[in-house]
C-alpha cells in the first residue's frame, strides 16, 4: 500500500504550508489548476502533498490520503463491497491519472491510479 497523494483541504493554506516546510524542511510549489489550486510538495516515497482551501462552500476541511491503485475501477467496487459510499466516482485528471474517493466510517479515502 502506497499513499500517492495525500489531500488536506483547509481554510488556512499559507500558514499549514508554512509549518510543513518549517517542520519538514520542504518547499511547496504555487497552486496547482489541475489539482484544485493545491500548493505540492514530494513526499519521500516520490508522491505528492497537496494543500489547497476548500473548493466550494459546503466543502468541509479534510485530511484525505489516496492509495495508488492498479485498477481503479476494481478498487472502488471492493470498496464498495466492503460497505464504502461512494463520493466521488472515477474521473480522470489530465495529466495526473484517475482517481476517486469513497467514504467509510465517516473517513473520507481517495484512490488513484496513475
Amino acid at each position: 500500500m502506497q499513499v500517492h497523494y495525500l489531500e488536506i483541504v483547509t481554510q488556512e493554506v499559507d500558514a499549514t504550508c508554512a509549518a510543513y516546510e518549517r517542520l519538514h524542511s520542504v518547499k511547496f510549489s504555487e497552486g496547482d489548476p489541475g489539482l484544485g489550486n493545491a500548493r505540492t510538495a514530494t513526499l519521500a516515497n516520490g508522491g505528492k502533498i497537496g494543500v489547497r482551501a476548500p473548493m466550494h462552500e459546503s466543502e468541509e476541511p479534510v485530511v484525505r490520503p489516496y492509495l495508488l491503485v492498479e485498477d481503479i475501477d476494481a478498487a472502488i467496487e471492493s470498496a464498495v463491497s466492503a460497505g464504502g459510499e461512494i463520493a466521488l466516482p472515477p474521473m480522470e485528471i489530465p495529466g495526473y491519472g484517475r482517481f476517486a474517493i469513497y467514504i467509510q466510517g465517516g473517513n473520507h479515502h481517495g484512490l488513484w491510479q496513475m
